[in-house]
């Protein structure tokens, strides 16, 4: 007779706690720990040796099979399933680890579809397909064995020197809100035993940080720290059922997040209501000796971190292994912390079916990636993604007939530059760049052993240049030029540039950064930076394209919003393009040329310049200015391009906005409708933005708050009606007490398209007394259509 922890036929708590009462104190601390994926190959092959020496007693994670290594799809599920055979045969217990890996903007895969980075995916508004992102993810993942992903990324941000923006939904906690619910309920779909357990990151603050800095300290009130940066991980939490959270680097109020229990206990799980796994991020354990200095030791460091509720230790066992036991065996840390732990891997573990199905069918696992219909997917985000900044003329679109175009810069037909931090292969870098001078490293180990040995390799992707070369007419003679490169002085190649755009009607220029890790990139993990103009002399390369008199598009093909105040004063078109993946150079071609209409908008505010950040539409009632005058001394306080903001080739009008009823007893719901009509020539998208004032309080509030939001598509002089079903839990805040209430008064109700183009305005009145409502009651607005 089987052991009741392998029958599927009993409840998961059950199965945990026998299984829990069978295991020794190594196989329990086993399962809170990781263990590289390439640190068990030997020979070009998995290496059982190896395995007997580092994972005897099994292990809860396998770290990064396919974003470590150039396996393809049958080769990666092939070395999964030989890990999973291990631990199931030659383990006492039999437990399967969890194979982990990132997805933040496809899953970092060989032969994985790259979708546009997560600031792209933000510019969107559209959850449905960020979640049919989600979805592919998860069919691929699973393909290959992996069933759990670090990502998504809800932190937000409202400082464009961190690195890391681009791996953001932006700086409205509202929109993270409702991407990160749909992203998560496309990798774990309907059933974990079915999906793949999607991973929160980063818990908390870690957008928020000082200077911009990577790792550094954020300074939050607690009411900040629960309206707008917990925010997101709730709406995860609460509506999609997230299944893990990452700890962020960062401290707050002199308590680092991987080593506080006050946030991950008592804030995560006591107040948001978190009931999955928190995973540590990469090297947590380690930063609380050597960064934090709140732990002396490795085992200090693990009895701080599984105190605090950090339940495993990735990339691998630096503490929670023989540091771990010694500290159990002095008594220092209970038993009992260890089974918490454990109790919730082995939860996770068969939510998600392992011991049913370790093991894939390594042969059909090709069969999901790159097909037509992800590609066509990806393309539809990239096109979506792109937002028109300007179009003075209009300039755009282009006239694909016409006769010579100059195509300029650096990012103009290189692939590489359409990727983010953690696309495949920009992330693979880590891996297998050079090392370039006594200071560079490995960042993380590498197997260079057979096909295990790491690219570059790209996905088939279509550059900018190839786009536009697809697209134009074959007598259109199309010149190219890079101009400069991405970083240093030289400016030998100004004169070609110059020479191909005199001798063009149009001169597209596309110019920005090189996103990764490594030392050469500009932004990207690891990459803060002080400046926000563009890296080396690219400026200049567009002031003397400009200067030769020829109408100038400048695109940008960059994760980190910049701020490009002469560009934008002197250019008469610019293309935000982000970091828009393989299908990026299709889609930029599409705009460009008027095949589709732009109808991407900004999810993150573009400074004037860097002494402004933080700016940020949504501040409070009498910040955001300078008293008494309103700018500085030098510049206005208005960012250069607002949050939401987004041109199209055609024009949209409001009208006839209604609030019923105007006047509401409190909890009572409100629709707010508003007639949208196309006046252009031709078919478009709007991106409909619903913005909530609260014009008094008993504690200070934002001038306005996003609310809701609709893509619209419209045909020429079509009308249509979005009806925003504002659920009255939208309008709570945390008063003067911690308590979060909604009190009774009157509310500003703004409708446009951008959070400073605003179309129609009404007001509306609740009474009754103040109500207390618990955060999990927090409900997004609805939206209809007619």
């Amino acid at each position: 007779m089987r052991e009741p922890y392998r029958d599927p036929a009993l409840p998961v708590g059950a199965r945990v706690e026998d299984l829990l009462g069978r295991m020794s104190l190594d196989e329990k601390i086993a399962q809170l720990g990781c263990v590289w994926s390439t640190a068990l190959v030997e020979d070009g092959a998995f290496s059982r040796a190896k395995a007997g020496a580092l994972i005897p007693h099994g292990t809860g994670h396998v770290t990064r099979i396919a974003g470590q290594t150039g396996l393809r799809p049958r080769e990666c599920a092939a070395f999964a399933n030989e890990i999973q055979r291990y631990l199931v045969e030659e383990t006492r217990l039999g437990i399967p680890a969890i194979v982990h890996e990132e997805s933040t903007g496809g899953f970092s895969a060989r032969d994985a579809t790259q979708f546009p980075q997560a600031i792209g995916l933000a510019a969107t508004f559209d959850p449905a397909r960020v979640e049919q992102m989600g979805a592919v993810i998860r069919e691929q993942m699973r393909a290959v064995g992996a069933r759990q992903t670090l990502a998504p990324v809800l932190d937000v941000t409202r400082d464009p020197r961190w690195g890391r923006v681009e791996e953001t939904y932006g700086e409205d906690p509202y929109l993270v809100s409702r991407l990160g619910v749909a992203y998560v309920r496309g990798v774990q779909g309907g059933d974990l035993s079915r999906g793949v357990a999607a991973t929160g990151k980063h818990f908390l603050g870690y957008g928020f940080s000082e200077g911009g800095l990577n790792h550094a300290p954020a300074h939050l009130g607690a009411r900040e720290l629960r309206e707008v940066v917990a925010r997101p991980f709730e709406a995860a939490i609460r509506e999609a059922g997230l299944a893990s959270v990452m700890n962020a680097y960062n401290e707050l109020d002199g308590l680092p997040c991987g080593g506080s229990a006050e946030i991950l206990d008592g804030l995560l799980r006591g107040e948001l209501g978190f009931d999955g796994i928190v995973v540590s991020d990469y090297f947590t354990t380690l930063l609380l000796i050597a960064f934090h200095k709140v732990a002396a030791d490795p085992g200090d460091a693990a009895r701080v971190a599984l105190e605090a509720g950090l339940d495993v230790e990735l990339p691998k066992r630096d503490c929670y292994g023989d540091a771990l036991r010694a500290q159990v065996e002095s008594g220092a840390v209970g038993v009992a912390l260890v089974d918490r732990s454990v109790r919730r891997m082995l939860r996770i573990k068969l939510e998600l079916g392992l011991f049913e199905a370790p093991a894939v069918d390594a042969e059909a696992a090709p069969r999901v990636f790159q097909t037509a219909s992800q590609r066509a997917l990806a393309l539809d985000l990239a096109r979506r993604s792109l937002v028109l900044l300007k179009n003075e003329g209009p300039l755009l679109p282009l006239d694909p007939g016409l006769s010579r175009l100059a195509v300029i810069g650096p990012s103009a037909d290189d692939p590489r530059l359409l990727q983010g931090d953690y696309h495949y292969p920009a992330h693979q870098e880590i891996v297998y760049a050079q090392r370039r001078g006594a200071q560079e490293r490995d960042i993380l180990p590498r197997a260079d052993e057979a096909a295990f040995s790491p690219g570059p390799f790209f996905p088939p992707t279509v550059t900018p240049l190839a786009g536009i070369l697809a697209a134009v007419s074959p007598g259109t003679r199309v010149a190219a030029a890079r101009g400069c490169e991405l970083t240093g002085d030289d400016r030998s190649g100004f004169a070609e540039a110059e020479a191909t755009a005199r001798d063009a009607e149009v001169a597209v220029v596309l110019v920005g950064g090189r996103s990764g890790l490594t030392r050469d990139c500009t932004t990207g993990e690891l990459r803060d930076a002080a400046s926000l103009a563009l890296t080396g002399v690219q400026q200049a390369l567009v002031e003397a394209v400009v200067a030769t008199g020829t109408p100038t598009v400048v695109v940008l093909v960059n994760g980190r919003p910049l701020a490009i105040p002469w560009i934008a004063e002197r250019v008469p078109a610019i293309l935000e393009a982000w970091l828009p993946g393989q299908e990026g150079g299709t889609a930029l071609a599409e705009v460009l040329f008027g095949v589709v209409s732009p109808s991407g908008r900004l999810p993150i505010s573009l400074p004037r310049a860097e002494g402004q950040v933080p700016v940020y539409y949504g501040h409070k009632s009498g910040a955001g200015r300078s008293q008494m005058y309103g700018d500085y001394t030098d510049l206005p306080v208005k960012p250069l391009f607002p949050f939401g903001h987004g041109l199209s080739y055609t024009r949209f009008g409001y009208a006839d906005l209604r609030v019923d009823p105007e006047r509401a007893p409190q909890g009572a719901p409100l629709e707010i409708g508003v007639s949208v009509t196309n006046k252009g020539p031709r078919a478009g998208e709007e991106v409909v933005q619903l913005y909530v004032r609260d014009e008094v309080a008993s504690v200070t509030r934002p001038v306005k708050q996003l609310v809701g939001f609709a893509r619209l598509p419209l045909d020429a002089g079509e009308t249509r009606r979005v009806v925003f079903e504002l659920d009255p839990s939208q309008l709570a805040f945390f008063d003067a007490h911690m308590r979060f209430v909604v009190e009774p008064g009157a509310f500003e109700v703004a409708v446009g398209a951008s959070s400073e183009d605003v179309r129609c305005t009404a007001r509306f009145e609740t009474f009754g007394k103040t109500r207390e409502l618990r955060t999990a009651d927090l409900a997004p607005t609805r939206v209809r259509i007619t």
